[in-house]
């Protein structure tokens, strides 16, 4: 039955259900939430590859676990430039400042004075870099790990990428936990971590401080995005610190298995039915 008057508004949910994720389950995810958003909006599932050419007949784009763009670079390119040319809707916005723009925040931010962890991306910045027995070393528009390495410093001057600004370089830093909060437009809604670092994504409930909400809004704020959801991932170091690791406003994978009940889950889909209620009306 539908929950609203008039005609229900419909929405194009954008996801790769056959994508690969090291330690998770995309498809769980998408094939739970888009079950629980057509019980207020009429929906159907489409292929990042499919999404350019079939989105005009939708109020909306929602871009969930579409997989790295990495992968369909040129796809996801003109389905943002033909998104933008026409207006359509896309949720999240595309105006995001962080990992849907490019990995730059990351070099900015720490020069800025916000607490993540050290970027460079040319040989000549690395002896700014702190010092460290390995430095990750991962491409700017990769994603999920994607071609990720872990080199001595000694390594790292010769990478070809150090010379056209293709790579980045961060020191691996000796941290307690990585914790990830999860918002809906600028609302917290819960909070993951995961206890044991070779084990990035055996993920648990956490009851986040003041201060570590304190921590996560800044990056919230930073980002102005007026609506969409938003991943802040961070490591604690041994010294209590948190750093920011990564801000995905693109399409975060939110690990909705892993919070604590069904409430829990219906807490998150109730504010996100919102969020998209806003978004269609605003």
């Amino acid at each position: 039955m539908p929950s609203r008057p008039g005609p229900r508004p419909r929405l194009l949910y954008v996801t790769d259900l056959a994508y690969q994720a090291r330690g998770r389950r995309y498809c769980d995810e998408d094939i739970h939430l888009s079950g629980r958003l057509r019980e207020d909006f009429d929906l159907a599932l489409c292929h990042p590859l499919d999404a350019a050419g079939l989105m005009g007949g939708f109020d909306a784009v929602v871009v969930r676990n579409s997989g790295p763009v990495l992968h369909y670079q040129q796809a996801y390119e003109a389905f943002r430039a033909r998104a933008l040319h026409e207006g359509t809707r896309v949720y999240n916005p595309l105006n995001g400042r962080a990992d849907m723009a490019g990995k730059q925040y990351l070099l900015d931010l720490p020069r800025s004075g916000f607490p993540a962890i050290p970027t460079v991306d040319r040989a000549e910045d690395l002896h700014t870099l702190p010092a460290a027995d390995l430095y990750a070393v991962k491409p700017k528009t990769g994603a999920d790990s994607v071609g990720l390495r872990f080199l001595p410093y000694e390594s790292l001057a010769a990478l070809d990428g150090l010379a056209d600004g293709d790579l980045l370089v961060q020191p691996c830093v000796d941290f307690r936990h990585e914790v990830s909060f999860v918002y809906v437009d600028d609302v917290f809604q819960y909070a993951l971590y995961a206890p044991h670092p070779d084990r990035r994504w055996v993920l648990e409930p956490y009851e986040p401080t003041a201060a570590d909400l304190d921590f996560a809004r800044r990056f919230i704020d930073w980002n102005t995005l007026d609506h969409g959801i938003q991943r802040v991932d961070a490591c604690r170091t041994r010294d209590g610190e948190l750093l920011l690791v990564e801000l995905e406003d693109l399409n975060p994978y939110l690990s909705l298995d892993r919070l604590p009940d069904d409430a829990a889950r219906e807490s998150f889909a109730a504010a996100l039915t919102r969020s998209l209620d806003r978004f269609l009306t605003g």
